[in-house]
């Protein structure tokens, strides 16, 4: 995936100007993808250059550069484009599974506080996604296809933290028998 994919998506959900995006990334994209703010405007260039967004002053900006972004057909055709290509399965690449590598091989080393950290992390992490579930997906009577999708991005995140938690709380246990 690029960034750029992930930018014509929102901004299809609504145009806005770049700190107007990067404020709603993080706040729903970046849970899945991350960017900073820099690398989010220097995208935006690069999907103007490429013709499929457009921006204009914001009417609201006074002396400010502010702009607002919007899709044009192209970048539409663009995201739909690269929606239909079959997407890579991720490949866990964690430097925290060589650590427990090198703690079977060399013996105990001292990990059981690290993993009790990481499972912590995974915890906020799940107890975050959890309220967000609370206060924004209240059972509805008849929610919407796009509301379902959206719980159902959000579940996949609650079911990643739960399986990480099971999985540190098993490594806690591996670990602490040494």
């Amino acid at each position: 995936m690029s960034l750029a994919h992930a930018l014509l998506t929102s901004l299809l959900e609504q145009p806005s100007s770049g700190y107007d995006l990067a404020r709603r990334f993080d706040k729903s994209i970046g849970h899945f993808w991350q960017a900073t703010h820099q690398q989010i405007y220097r995208e935006l260039g690069r999907m103007e250059k490429a013709g499929w967004i457009l921006s204009e002053p914001d009417p609201d900006a006074g002396r400010t550069r502010k702009r607002t972004y919007w899709v044009l057909p192209s970048g539409r055709q663009e995201l739909e484009r690269w929606a239909a290509e079959p997407a890579p399965l991720p490949e866990l690449r964690d430097e925290f599974m060589v650590r427990l590598r090198a703690d079977a091989t060399l013996g105990p080393l001292g990990l059981l506080p690290e993993l009790r950290r990481r499972r912590e992390l995974h915890c906020d992490k799940l107890r975050a996604y959890r309220a967000i579930e609370a206060r924004d997906f209240v059972p509805e009577t008849a929610p919407t296809r796009k509301r379902r999708i959206h719980h159902l991005i959000l579940k996949a995140g609650i079911q990643y933290e739960e399986n990480w938690i099971a999985w540190y709380d098993e490594a806690v246990q591996v670990l602490g028998e040494s």
